[in-house]
């Protein structure tokens, strides 16, 4: 498996990829976060191209954010305005560059998890 970055969505409460979610992948490692870029999902509830491709990727610290309350407030206008879940920030590290990670999101509007996948 080639060295990337990848992320993958699943709206946990729709039973359904989390299609059109906008997420950000942040640099931590300078004094000030740095956005490497910004996404959002397609239909399969991915991201067209790696957050990161195999000559992008460094070892280092890292920030997905996930704009859950944005993505569920369009699905679910009944919600509460005031959202329990808004951004969901993934911090990891990347410690070996020349591997593939892969950074899944199970999301609902009241709960998440994530895992290092494959």
């Amino acid at each position: 498996m080639s060295a990337k970055l990848s992320t993958h969505v699943l709206d946990t409460a729709h039973g359904c990829p989390a299609a059109g979610m906008k997420v950000e992948l942040w640099s931590l490692d300078d004094a000030e976060p740095t956005l490497i870029t910004s996404a959002r999902t397609n239909a399969d509830g991915r991201t067209d191209a790696p957050l990161l491709a195999a000559d992008e990727m460094k070892t280092g610290r890292y920030e997905i954010i996930f704009f859950a309350g944005d993505y569920f407030a369009a699905k679910s206008p009944t919600l509460p305005r005031i959202r329990f879940l808004d951004k969901v920030p993934v911090r990891f590290g990347i410690a070996d560059a020349g591997a593939a990670y892969h950074v899944p999101l199970l999301v609902s509007p009241w709960a998440y998890s994530t895992y290092r996948g494959s």
